[in-house]
């Protein structure tokens, strides 16, 4: 759901950037509030994950492809603001450094993405962990719930937005999209109770929100473990991941809008466009090298951040 520039007009964009910059700026101010030191390295550490895992395109029906988009997963670890904060950290790297998703378009797809995905359907998944319980059971099922329903709610909202710009009639678009990534969110809905319950199992003090669950198997070295595991996935999964186009390319094909798509001149330059190093003729070695890159600098920019905010929170 990387909306590119072009996709969009003007004023769509900006009125969707306002509510998504405006999110990430209150996100900001409760990191400066409710960051507890034991969470700053996790922030980092969920950014780089994320934007491993979103490398690891999967293929679906139809010759589709779908990639994780880490917005549940996210506020069960960090609760839904910090979560927010996350996607925008992912989002802005991918933007810049990758071309992936439009500059312009930069603020949909935060808002889609970080707020309607990780702040609006986290805060209804932490609320229903409220009503249910706090056992595993519970848990679990929340969070498949959760990431299938963060990425319909996404995926209404991209086409919504597409509507709006009249790029595609509504008519048209809504069902093609919520059609292709039904089987998308069941993949996000895997990958992310999967998550979930290998946490529980070693770090369980790290869920959100969770005062009814004891740590056991606790271990100094989480976060660099996790490190690893997601840089780990990046390098040498990701020369593997599906070719096929993702949800929303197949539905611009489809619907003959993808020649719309276009880069912003700040992205003609950018130091790694489409995932691939450039000046490396092996194309597996190019991605691996990128997703290597791309993992560590995010979660430097994740830790940056939280780090700053904490900071901030002591002063």
């Amino acid at each position: 759901m990387h909306i590119p520039d072009g996709f969009l007009t003007t004023e769509v964009a900006v009125a969707c950037a306002l509510p998504g910059a405006a999110a990430v700026g209150v996100a900001l101010r409760r990191a400066d509030a409710d960051l507890e030191e034991r969470r700053v390295p996790l922030l980092g550490v969920t950014a780089a994950f994320v934007f491993a895992a979103q490398m690891l395109n999967f293929p679906v029906a139809g010759g589709t492809s779908g990639h994780f988009m880490g917005a549940a997963l996210a506020a069960i670890l960090l609760g839904p603001w910090l979560a927010c904060l996350v996607l925008a950290v992912v989002l802005g790297v991918q933007a810049l450094l990758f071309a992936d998703g439009g500059i312009t378009a930069l603020g949909a797809n935060a808002l889609n993405m970080g707020v309607i995905g990780a702040l609006l359907v986290g805060g209804l998944m932490h609320g229903a962990r409220r009503l249910f319980g706090e056992g595993r059971t519970t848990l679990l099922a929340v969070s498949g719930a959760g990431a299938w329903l963060a990425v319909m709610a996404g995926a209404a909202a991209t086409a919504a937005q597409l509507a709006l710009s009249g790029t595609v009639p509504l008519g048209t678009v809504m069902p093609a999209m919520l059609g292709v990534h039904t089987l998308i969110g069941v993949g996000e809905a895997v990958v992310t109770v999967a998550a979930v319950s290998a946490v529980l199992t070693t770090r369980p003090d790290l869920i959100a929100a969770a005062p009814g669950l004891r740590p056991i198997a606790l271990r100094r070295a989480f976060a660099v473990l996790a490190l690893a595991v997601a840089v780990g996935l990046a390098t040498a999964a990701s020369p593997f991941a599906s070719s096929h186009p993702d949800g929303l390319e197949r539905v611009a094909q489809d619907e003959g809008f993808i020649e719309d798509g276009r880069l912003a001149a700040i992205q003609q330059d950018a130091p790694i466009p489409d995932y691939a190093f450039p000046e490396v003729s092996d194309e597996r070695i190019a991605t691996g090298l990128a997703g290597f890159t791309g993992t560590l600098l995010v979660f430097g920019a994740g830790y940056g951040v939280a780090r700053l905010a904490r900071r901030r929170a002591v002063a």
